[in-house]
């Protein structure tokens, strides 16, 4: 499965979580995904203000508040996305957040779809 493909102009990256590391708290695990996205997003030639749609799974919708600050802190106001957040079973109890993202970069040559990157460790 690839964590992130370009198509068509567009980055579509895959759900990121915190999986791999000691992250336990909702402020925790948003802020090491945010990372990620961040480091995904640079290695297709783009970054967050480019994002334009995400969707947060929270494991319990009371984490929203808190989320939602971490989010903040990280977004440019003037580049804030249209998002959606949903409350969902995720793949693993220790999994309290997941992120999709979906943002606008240089097409690739050809314009074919084609792997950013392989998992991080």
């Amino acid at each position: 499965m690839s964590k992130a493909v370009i198509h068509g102009g567009l980055v579509f990256l895959s759900g990121q979580t915190a999986s791999g590391t000691g992250a336990t708290s909702i402020e925790e695990q948003t802020q090491e995904i945010l990372r990620r996205i961040d480091r995904y997003l640079s290695e297709a030639g783009t970054d967050k203000d480019a994002i334009l749609s995400a969707t947060i799974y929270l494991r319990d919708i009371a984490d929203f508040s808190d989320m939602n600050q971490a989010w903040e802190r990280w977004i440019s106001p003037a580049h804030a996305p249209a998002r959606c957040t949903v409350e969902a079973r995720l793949a693993s109890p220790h999994l309290r957040i997941e992120i999709s993202i979906i943002a606008a970069a240089k097409p690739p040559a050809g314009d074919l779809p084609r792997n950013v990157s392989q998992p991080l460790p």
